[in-house]
């Protein structure tokens, strides 16, 4: 069962997507916020597994300040935002603040449902639009990335923190560090859910 918080201002929207989890059998919606705040008391109490996090919530706290501060605890629930705002600045700011993900609220359903599933299993989510501007902040003159560092994006890609991607590849921490550094130089990017997003848009690595 996967353990939902979902954090928005709007009743009216809360209740909307109440709807849509409760159609899904493996999805339990533990509690709700109005704002970044109450979300950080909830989640200390609730314990989520994902977080449906609105970007802008009055004069709250709102989303990448919350994002920001729950991608900063041990073990984190992944951060899916979901709003109507589009702009680079915005999905930048959510992207490097530690959400796994951005997704647009007039995504079907069924988009979202998979979108809560695939963060779950530890993926990077970003609606096609939101990835196309991530895309579109990639330097054309950008360098190819090296072999290693391709091996190291996939595995970043598949949700591995980066102990687990050197014991996989037989090499140490730091220099997993060092690569993931490199590559987020040559794409231009300062979080790994962009780097992955950048990657995937040029055609560097599959998901």
């Amino acid at each position: 069962m996967i353990r939902v918080l979902l954090v928005d201002d709007h009743p009216v929207v809360r209740r909307g997507l109440r709807a849509v989890l409760a159609d899904l059998p493996e999805i339990e919606l533990v509690g709700e916020a109005a704002d970044g705040a109450e979300a950080l008391e909830v989640l200390d109490r609730e314990r989520p597994d994902i977080v449906l996090m609105d970007l802008q919530m009055g004069s709250g706290m709102h989303g990448v300040e919350a994002t920001r501060r729950i991608a900063a605890r041990p073990d984190p629930p992944a951060v899916l935002i979901l709003t109507t705002y589009s702009t680079d600045a915005d999905i930048l700011a959510a992207v490097e603040a530690g959400a796994a993900g951005y997704l647009l609220k007039d995504a079907p359903p069924e988009d979202l449902a998979a979108a809560v599933r695939a963060a779950a299993r530890g993926e990077t989510v970003l609606a096609p639009p939101v990835a196309a501007r991530l895309l579109g902040r990639v330097r054309a003159d950008r360098p190819a990335l090296s072999q290693r560092e391709v091996e190291i994006l996939e595995l970043v890609a598949e949700g591995l923190a980066n102990r687990q991607i050197s014991r996989r590849l037989f090499i140490s921490e730091a220099t997993v560090k060092t690569h993931l550094v490199h590559v987020f130089g040559k794409l231009g990017v300062d979080s790994r859910t962009a780097a992955v997003a950048a990657a995937v848009q040029a055609g560097l690595i599959r998901l």
